[in-house]
């Protein structure tokens, strides 16, 4: 699976703490259906600097989500895994397309994946030469375009990708 999780590796490599990157790109996965597309783009961040904990993530991440949304939200973080990141979390918001109450582009859960994230692991910083005692992190990862499906109320990503400029035009 592509992503773009490599720049915060080269960054870490290259520059000493405090860091802070956001890191865009085009990822490919062997996925299609209405909130998947086999290419999307995907912004990544990263974060590193002495005393930075879990709740600092969820406050950035819950503030980010309302405001890009521009509404309150339900929010939740559920546990998750992900190689480089502990504790990891996938990150849930009420479906805004039928505003929890089931549908298919929620497959009628109520609830919309919209990013993964977590704690950078101390093995992670030990491979770049981060000091792990003194230094934590937080990683995330998103899906612009469902982002945007969900922020615009589109009900199928693959639209993004037919060239209708019909449905394109709106979003000028």
């Amino acid at each position: 699976r592509t992503h773009t999780s490599p720049v915060q590796i080269r960054v870490m490599e290259t520059q000493p703490p405090p860091v802070r990157v956001i890191a865009p790109g085009r990822v490919y996965r062997c996925d299609s259906d209405v909130t998947h597309s086999p290419m999307f783009h995907q912004v990544e961040g990263l974060l590193v600097d002495e005393e930075v904990s879990f709740a600092d993530l969820k406050g950035v991440l819950d503030d980010f989500l309302r405001n890009f949304f521009e509404r309150d939200l339900a929010v939740r973080f559920r546990p998750s895994y992900f190689p480089f990141t502990e504790p990891s979390a996938e990150v849930d918001i009420a479906c805004v397309i039928c505003s929890g109450a089931g549908c298919r582009v929620c497959k009628q859960s109520g609830w919309l994946e919209v990013l993964g994230c977590g704690m950078v692991h101390p093995g992670v910083f030990d491979k770049v030469g981060i000091d792990s005692e003194r230094y934590t992190g937080y990683a995330f990862g998103m899906g612009v375009e469902r982002l945007t499906m969900l922020r615009y109320g589109v009900n199928d990503l693959r639209l993004f990708f037919d060239n209708d400029l019909r449905f394109l035009r709106q979003f000028q």
